[in-house]
């Protein structure tokens, strides 16, 4: 077992800590290196709740960050579940945290500064609960911008996909079978784990289509159950579950360009694409649509207003088109688990226990050798009893 690796410095101060650093600049592939206690280095402007949540569960001890976690364009929710989190969060670093610290260099944190070894390497603003409320709340004001923003996107997004979205052009040709069945689309996004242990009675009876979208499959192989299908671009999926036998489709560019399918080629594993500029949780609830799913159930996904500016890209404007695409069939796994979850009062297992009870007596009671162990019983109690007047 690995120990952690935060040290508090000798002396220190309060706030004062130290541990060896990760750096990447796109935290959800950092999250797959980190062990708990180190001290994450990431270039993330407008820190989103997923990739917060994903620290968290990494156990760092503090994050570091390049840019703004709150750039006051919206009220993002990262930088308050890392504070709620009681993990350090230390802000707009600059670029040159990134070219004075190296992957595995240990560093020390102390108030608003960065050291290696006694050198200064890099100074940045230290968020606690005040100063990410008081962001929060700015942020908060220049929301209307945002959201005129999130409009014209969706503009652009309908005028490139409106083949995809209207007619379903460009959907590829799949092995596995969807039409009439249902399909469940897991995202490693919002509470997808309690959403899956709630899910469990529903997966057992209806069988779903298991569809992980890039990391949702290793969060459906976690949760004891085999993928039918991965989408995505490959960049958080493990080598393990790219194996499993899964169909594998890798999301493209509108130009056909698929970084990751050179991946999923040396682990040689057989794919195809599917080319769009909607975002991969998107393209696997159209391509569920398209193929006939009598009903979708998403674990994960982004799906309020207040999700879609989170994630912090004008392709979730995608996200808002294909909701409207696939109508009622979209169910979010929050929704299921309230109509699905089954409930057995008190009373009833009381009642299922005692109705056992006497079934079991009766038979005993009516049975030659169950007279015969009633009689025995009956002649040890009888001496019990007189052993025990003996006594007194």
């Amino acid at each position: 077992m690995r120990l952690p690796t935060l040290r508090r410095t000798r002396n220190a101060e309060p706030g004062t800590l130290a541990g060896t650093a990760r750096l990447d600049r796109r935290t959800k592939r950092l999250v797959g290196r980190l062990r708990p206690g180190e001290i994450a280095v990431i270039d993330h402007v407008d820190l989103d709740r997923v990739a917060a949540d994903s620290l968290v569960a990494a156990g760092v001890a503090a994050v570091l960050n390049a840019k703004p976690s709150i750039s006051g364009r919206y009220p993002n929710l990262g930088p308050q579940v890392l504070v709620e989190a009681g993990i350090p969060l230390l802000d707009d670093l600059g670029e040159g945290i990134f070219q004075q610290v190296r992957e595995g260099d240990f560093v020390r944190v102390d108030g608003n500064t960065v050291f290696m070894g006694d050198e200064p390497v890099a100074h940045g603003v230290r968020q606690d609960d005040e100063t990410v409320g008081k962001a929060m709340l700015d942020a908060r004001e220049g929301l209307s911008v945002q959201l005129e923003a999130f409009a014209a996107n969706t503009m652009e997004y309908l005028k490139q996909e409106r083949e995809l979205l209207l007619d379903g052009v460009g959907v590829p040709e799949i092995k596995t079978q969807i039409s009439g069945r249902h399909c469940l689309i897991v995202v490693r996004g919002y509470d997808y784990k309690l959403d899956l242990e709630v899910l469990r009675p529903y997966i057992r009876e209806f069988k779903p289509v298991l569809i992980g979208v890039d990391g949702g499959a290793d969060a459906l192989v976690e949760a004891g159950y085999s993928p039918d299908m991965i989408i995505g671009d490959m960049d958080s999926v493990t080598d393990d579950v790219l194996r499993c036998g899964a169909e594998v489709i890798v999301h493209a560019y509108p130009d056909g360009r698929a970084p990751g399918l050179a991946r999923v080629h040396q682990l040689g594993v057989p794919a195809i694409t599917f080319p769009a500029a909607a975002t991969s949780e998107d393209i696997a609830m159209l391509l569920a649509d398209e193929k006939g799913a009598a009903l979708i159930v998403a674990v994960g996904t982004h799906g309020t207003l207040v999700e879609f500016l989170d994630k912090g890209r004008g392709g979730m404007a995608s996200s808002f088109l294909t909701r409207l695409r696939v109508g009622g069939k979209l169910v979010e796994a929050k929704g299921v688990s309230r109509l699905y979850k089954q409930s057995i009062s008190g009373s009833s297992v009381l009642l299922l226990v005692l109705s056992a009870i006497s079934a079991m007596a009766a038979a005993v009671a009516v049975s030659t050798v169950g007279k015969a162990y009633l009689s025995l019983a009956a002649e040890w109690w009888d001496n019990l009893v007189f052993d025990l007047q003996q006594l007194f």
